[in-house]
């Protein structure tokens, strides 16, 4: 058995996850309202590093992510990125780009064998934070987002919230995303380095 410890909670993410339970809260410019979608959602995690900066060593995953509107040929959202571990901080991360012209990092600490993590990133944090194009920055701005990761066994389960300051509404805007994923394919952890 090959030893994942230097993957830590990363481990059990690694391979290529679908759901067709997903659901997203969003706002629907066509409606001019709030609404919700169904969605399928189709994940790969695959295994890679380590990476050095000077003294830190990452292990990661090259994350890529696509939904579709049930029903659709074509997906609605996309993402690629990074998963990370770095086993000194105890920290974990996504680094994502959005399509629409977004940047996310989000960061939690966490313990190397957890099952269940939370990551956070607020847009004015140098640290774990978010940018957005000029379009979005002055008319749907993300001021902060939290997901909520948990796995068991060969389910991934996922709860997101970004907090979204938009010309449609007075009050910032919850658009959230929740799915259940099967992994339908398992990726070989590499051996420590």
């Amino acid at each position: 058995m090959t030893d994942t410890t230097h993957f830590g909670p990363l481990a059990q993410l690694a391979g290529i996850w679908e759901g067709t339970g997903g659901i997203d809260v969003s706002h629907h410019h066509a409606e001019g309202e709030s609404g919700d979608t169904s969605y399928r959602e189709h994940i790969t995690n695959k295994p890679f590093g380590p990476v050095e900066n000077g003294s830190q060593k990452l292990y990661g995953l090259d994350y890529k992510m696509a939904a579709w509107r049930l029903g659709e040929p074509d997906p609605f959202h996309t993402e690629v990125g990074y998963w990370l571990w770095d086993s000194e901080l105890r920290h974990v991360m996504r680094g994502f780009v959005i399509p629409r012209g977004s940047v996310i990092l989000a960061g939690g600490e966490t313990t190397p064998a957890a099952t269940s993590f939370t990551l956070r990133a607020e847009a004015d944090s140098d640290e774990y934070g978010i940018c957005s194009n000029t379009y979005l920055y002055r008319n749907a701005r993300c001021t902060s987002y939290v997901i909520n990761v948990s796995v068991d066994g060969d389910t991934l389960s996922y709860d997101q919230d970004s907090v979204l300051v938009m010309n449609e509404y007075d009050e910032p805007y919850h658009h959230t995303d929740t799915n259940s994923l099967q992994r339908v394919t398992a990726f070989e952890i590499p051996p420590p380095d």
